[in-house]
């Protein structure tokens, strides 16, 4: 479990359009969300994903990307 503040290890994984995608391939380049969530489908997650997606104008305005 990462904590508040703590660094996250490199890490690879597929990503919506197939392609694979690591962590560090955004090291020093941006600045990264890790979006984590417990199951699909759930009215919660449902909910979290979209404001995410309505927010993504503002994340890419702070040079940010959500994985």
């Amino acid at each position: 479990m990462l904590q508040k503040n703590q660094i996250a290890p490199d890490f690879s994984s597929v990503n919506q359009d197939n392609k694979t995608i690591s962590l560090s391939d955004y090291k020093g380049m941006k600045n990264v969300v890790l979006y984590f969530y417990p199951k699909d489908d759930t009215s919660g997650y449902t909910i979290e994903a979209n404001q995410f997606t309505a927010l993504i104008g503002e994340f890419a305005a702070a040079d940010t990307v959500v994985i």
